[in-house]
């Protein structure tokens, strides 16, 4: 993290983030904490600050003259019409008088608006429309593009008409429809089809395009087919066979394809290859390393090098950098970062604020995530289901349920309906009160509401059971939860492990999570040495954070890491 960040905000001398937390700077542990909190808040509500691209500017349009100033309003009104409703024709329908003709341009101007909108359903209604009109003209290119309309919806079967329909017309078969047919495939899950057409393209034409090859490996990556991907990557790779060089869209497929995979070492010589081979990087290609690292300060590594290659921070690498010094508990550079994104005039979209929310709210820093939320709202950020709950998983870490029930009926107030993690984060903070009751009267009414428990909500009941009732308690949740088609997963098994003190509780807790009777691993307190109590502990403080209704909210926030590469795929 660049030290001028801190100069900037702070106004005095910071060290390196790096180093930040380390530093002695105040003798007394009292007036640190009290320092802190006071100039965090003070920073915080320097969030609320009008920023230059909140401002609504008025934009300033030119029309040739009167009767152009009415066509682009009522073409306006017209797609208004049409997205609100879901459906084309009948909008199109109602703007033709006396059985005339549509102007061409009306029509263009809205099968490529809708193109762009990648409102493909739209697209392809309308051209199934035009087909039948006697006064539209459909030509080759508008069976191209409903082809391709169909190819991005998956619909094979349609795609495959179309284009029998075009060899009957006579026109001749080009790489576009080709490529689209193959996408359809693809998308369809009809792998085996998407590479049947793929290598007759090859063998006998038409030949493949680049986009062929983008869409070919994106159609493998999406539908988890890594080896073939790879070989066909690897061809590419091969100047003395390879019809054309691999580009950087192939690349970052690539990328991501190692990232699902979890291979992050061959992402990294990937990243490598590019260098070698001359090809440009660009944001995406460094988001795509963030994405892969844990540690905050690699993270900050690999965005002082996208910086120092020139390249400016999306919404997306300021996010992922936030979301690293937020797990790691450095609030103070998460909101840093946050401020220098604002700075920069880069709108802040609903992961982004839910991500900083999250950074206060694993630390229990009410105000200063009070303040995250007040600022959604200002920035036109409606708060969703997500930040309510990470909201509420603030109060809950702060051990403040009188506040968390508060902001509880707010939520359902304002609209929303609670889901599980929003019950099982009240679930958590009475376990951790030790307030068996109320956690009870929370997971009654869940399941009232018709909600099913997941595995953190059964792991936190059977936990608060075995630590405040007894061991046999704790095994009827462990149970309950296999017979509720929630299967224990290794943090569950542990922590029954945990709760089991004599020998027969022992025994009975390592049957139940599968564990030989003989077994010749060292124990401690009578079972295995990699369930210790002080290695559970540490395991337990880490799953509160992200696992128990923060990090794993709706999954919301991983799809903030994960969603990085899909950048480079909504590209192709």
């Amino acid at each position: 993290m660049p030290q001028t960040l801190f100069l900037k905000l702070f106004n005095v001398s910071a060290p390196p983030a790096s180093d930040f937390r380390n530093q002695n700077v105040f003798s007394n542990p009292i007036s640190t904490k009290a320092k802190f909190h006071t100039r965090m808040e003070v920073i915080c509500r320097g969030m609320l600050t009008p920023r230059k691209f909140m401002q609504k500017r008025r934009k300033v349009e030119v029309f040739k003259d009167e009767a152009d100033e009415a066509d682009q309003k009522n073409w306006r009104r017209l797609i208004k019409e049409i997205d609100e409703s879901g459906s084309a024709v009948s909008i199109l329908r109602s703007q033709r008088t006396k059985n005339q003709a549509l102007p061409r341009e009306l029509i263009l101007g809205t099968l490529v608006r809708f193109k762009q909108l990648k409102r493909w359903n739209l697209v392809s209604e309308i051209l199934e429309w035009l087909r039948t009109q006697h006064w539209w003209d459909f030509s080759e290119m508008d069976f191209l593009m409903l082809i391709t309309a169909y190819g991005k919806q998956g619909d094979f079967n349609k795609a495959e008409r179309v284009l029998s329909y075009m060899n009957k017309k006579g026109y001749v078969p080009s790489v576009i429809s080709h490529t689209a047919l193959m996408e359809a495939y693809g998308r369809g899950g009809q792998f085996n089809k998407a590479v049947a057409i793929f290598r007759r393209m090859q063998s006998s034409g038409p030949e493949p395009s680049a986009l062929t090859y983008q869409i070919i490996l994106k159609s493998f990556v999406e539908g988890n087919k890594f080896e073939e991907a790879e070989e066909i990557f690897r061809t590419l790779c091969n100047d003395e066979s390879s019809p054309l060089k691999p580009d950087q869209k192939m690349f970052h497929m690539m990328i991501y394809m190692y990232k699902k995979a979890r291979d992050y070492e061959k992402a990294r010589k990937l990243f490598s290859l590019m260098v070698e081979r001359g090809i440009q990087q660009s944001t995406v290609t460094y988001n795509s390393l963030m994405s892969f690292e844990t540690n905050y300060k690699e993270v900050s590594n690999i965005y002082d090098q996208m910086q120092r290659a020139g390249l400016q921070p999306d919404v997306v690498s300021y996010a992922l950098l936030i979301n690293a010094y937020g797990k790691a508990r450095r609030e103070e550079e998460a909101l840093a970062v946050f401020e220098e994104m604002l700075d920069a005039g880069v709108r802040p979209t609903h992961k982004a604020y839910n991500i900083l929310l999250d950074a206060f709210a694993i630390s229990g820093m009410v105000e200063q995530a009070r303040i995250v939320f007040k600022s959604m709202r200002r920035d036109r950020c409606t708060p969703d289901l997500c930040s309510y709950t990470t909201m509420l998983s603030a109060y809950v870490n702060a051990s403040d349920m009188e506040g968390a029930e508060k902001f509880f009926r707010r939520l359902k107030q304002d609209g929303f309906e609670p889901n599980v993690v929003t019950y099982g984060t009240l679930i958590k903070g009475y376990a951790k009160e030790n307030n068996l009751e109320k956690m009870m009267e929370k997971y009654d009414k869940m399941r009232v509401y018709g909600i099913k428990a997941n595995q953190t909500i059964f792991t936190t009941i059977m936990d608060a059971y075995g630590k405040n009732i007894d061991f046999g308690s704790a095994v009827v949740w462990f149970k309950e939860m296999g017979s509720s088609g929630v299967p224990p997963d290794q943090k569950a098994k542990n922590i029954l492990l945990s709760l089991a003190k004599t020998d027969e509780e022992q025994k009975e807790a390592n049957e139940l999570v599968g564990h030989p009777t003989g077994s010749s691993e060292k124990t401690v307190n009578g079972f295995s040495s990699k369930f210790n109590d002080d290695d559970d502990d540490d395991d337990d403080d880490n799953d509160d954070d992200n696992d128990d209704g923060l990090l794993s909210l709706n999954n919301d926030l991983k799809q903030s890491r994960e969603g990085i590469q899909s950048l480079s795929i909504n590209s192709l």
